[in-house]
């Protein structure tokens, strides 16, 4: 007798896959990021770069939220990048590495 194979109600019963939704499911749609740079012109140029790539991402305005302090080695640069969706934010994070 063949063994039954008991799947989560979202994954597909023929090959126990995992649904997207399960995954991606627009809950979490802020990527931050964070780090400490030489000069405040080197933030700022990063910042630029970092909207530029956001800019080109959304499908809809992303909310974008920074904030340079003084630290003791150099600018602290912290954005904070809500996107519309989930699966935006993942391309966003992706094209960073």
């Amino acid at each position: 007798m063949a063994e039954v194979v008991k799947c989560d109600a979202r994954e597909s019963a023929t090959c126990c896959c995992v649904d997207v939704g399960t995954v991606i499911d627009n809950t979490d749609c802020t990527a931050t990021y964070e780090r400490v740079f030489a000069t405040r012109q080197d933030a700022e140029y990063a910042l630029a770069q970092l909207i530029e790539k956001a800019r080109t991402v959304e499908s809809e305005p992303c909310q974008i939220d920074n904030q340079l302090s003084v630290v003791d080695n150099g600018v602290n640069l912290k954005a904070n990048f809500t996107f519309s969706c989930e699966a935006e934010m993942l391309i966003f994070q992706l094209g960073l590495r």
